[in-house]
């Protein structure tokens, strides 16, 4: 594949670290330089500012422009999105403020639900590290700058691992897991093209949340961070409960805010733009 370029002139609402250090994906690494690299599907591409412009340049499947246009879902307007969630409240304006760069990726359904099974009682860097391996050994090398990259393996190509193969790639009490997920995606028995198809939320929801592996929080990333796209998912993790019940419940007892309660307040606060606010909520409150 050869090289493509694609400059996003005067971009707004587009800043790296807002979007590749929010929680939402795991394939991005910072460079020396500042920029980002990151591989998805059979894409490397590299991502870079230049004043007020965003540098894409990098090897692609398809058009470049059109590739990044649909990942980093760059036809939806994020200032109009920031106007109507900054007039709820000055806590919402104050984490728009932080995170203003932050854009919602359009990430693979399949390994986005993958990835947020690892997840689970993880950190980013031991994540990202067991992802790695995974693609290492069972997704396709791509050549790019004299380097190589791994494709995230598809179903089929995940299938060839045994528990004990995705235990020794470090993936403890989540081999299971992850074994059976893929087992269960391969046999049809939750087909992936029919979530993307269905339009009722709490369908698409009950039916993640019969993947091994899969409770609310990961249901909600899915639901949130992938190509399903559905705003109204507002995963709930330590952090959310943290700044939902400093910012609106105010309980003493942190521990025992329920996460109904959080998501009765997100649902009447941010209605269908939920998933965006619980981002900016989320990322100022861990960050700053």
């Amino acid at each position: 594949m050869k090289e493509q370029e694609f400059i996003l002139k005067n971009a707004q609402s587009f800043e790296l670290k807002d979007i590749f250090d929010c929680g939402q994906c795991f394939r991005w690494n910072k460079e020396e330089d500042g920029s980002y690299t990151g591989i998805f599907g059979h894409n490397v591409i590299n991502v870079s500012k230049n004043g007020e412009d965003i540098v894409f340049k990098g090897i692609c499947n398809k058009d470049i422009e059109t590739t990044c246009r649909e990942y980093f879902d760059l036809n939806r307007n994020y200032e109009e999105i920031k106007g109507k969630l900054s007039k709820i409240d000055e806590h919402m304006r104050k984490s728009i403020e932080y995170g203003k760069g932050i854009r919602l990726l359009n990430q693979d359904l399949w390994e986005t639900i993958i990835s947020f099974i690892i997840s689970a009682n993880n950190n980013i860097p031991r994540i990202k590290g067991i992802i790695e391996r995974i693609s290492k050994r069972y997704g396709d090398e791509i050549i790019y700058n004299e380097k190589s990259y791994y494709t995230f393996p598809t179903v089929e190509q995940l299938s060839k691992a045994t528990v004990e193969d995705l235990r020794k790639l470090g993936l403890g009490f989540r081999d299971v897991r992850v074994y059976e997920t893929t087992h269960m995606i391969l046999e049809k028995n939750v087909d992936l093209e029919d979530l993307e198809k269905e339009k009722d939320f709490s369908k698409v929801r009950e039916k993640l949340l019969t993947l091994s592996g899969v409770g609310p929080k990961v249901a909600d990333c899915i639901l949130l961070f992938s190509t399903l796209k559905r705003w109204e998912a507002f995963p709930i993790d330590v952090w959310v409960r943290r700044v939902m019940n400093e910012l609106y419940i105010q309980n003493e007892n942190e521990t025992k805010v329920n996460k109904t309660q959080i998501e009765k307040i997100a649902r009447e606060k941010f209605g269908d733009l939920a998933g965006i606010a619980q981002q900016y909520l989320f990322y100022w409150k861990r960050e700053a």
